[in-house]
């Protein structure tokens, strides 16, 4: 590890950051990073970087999950939490300022950086992997919505070249129920 590590600086850096945010136990109270730099294009042409955070709303110190031994505990717990209550998260914007850079997820901005909350991701119903229920798509980085373009990092298309490799050969293969059934998840209320 140490000769990769030595060779790869960027990944040295990238383990400090992730060991600043420890993992929560659950999905449902997680802050999830947006890895990338992406370019925002206003309505008057102006180019800004941009990077996104999503931040639970959740309140009160995380609930320990219940049965922490089994392989589906995170998605059967958010299966629980979703059917008794909306999950909420704010998304944050960091809009990036020239010479911020974008080509390195690892070179964190400066913490004066401005933010602005975008508005709420909510989630009220989770769904099996069937078929129609997102089961058979690809989450391509690099498709994106008109006003937002990749930015020159070289891990978007690396990320996509390589979504599209494993959604080819998934769609390929034959499928099997998922293990995560929404029905077959007790309410431990």
């Amino acid at each position: 590890m140490a000769a990769f590590l030595s060779r790869h600086p960027e990944t040295v850096n990238a383990m400090k950051i992730i060991k600043q945010y420890p993992p929560s136990p659950g999905f449902d109270d997680s802050t999830f990073y947006g890895l990338n730099a992406f370019l925002f294009t206003n309505s008057a042409g102006t180019i800004a970087p941009v990077r996104w955070i999503a931040v639970p709303d959740k309140r009160g110190a995380p609930a320990v999950p219940a049965h922490q031994d089994d392989p589906n505990h995170l998605f059967d717990d958010l299966i629980r939490v979703v059917a008794r209550q909306p999950l909420r998260w704010r998304l944050i914007l960091t809009i990036g300022v020239p010479g911020d850079p974008t080509n390195d997820a690892t070179r964190p901005w400066p913490s004066s950086t401005r933010s602005i909350d975008a508005g709420a991701i909510t989630i009220n119903a989770v769904q099996t992997e069937a078929p129609g229920n997102g089961r058979d798509i690809n989450f391509d980085p690099l498709v994106l919505p008109d006003g937002i373009a990749p930015s020159d990092d070289p891990l978007l298309s690396a990320r996509s070249a390589v979504y599209a490799r494993s959604f080819t050969r998934r769609a390929g293969e034959p499928k099997q129920p998922s293990a995560i059934d929404v029905a077959q998840v007790p309410d431990e209320r």
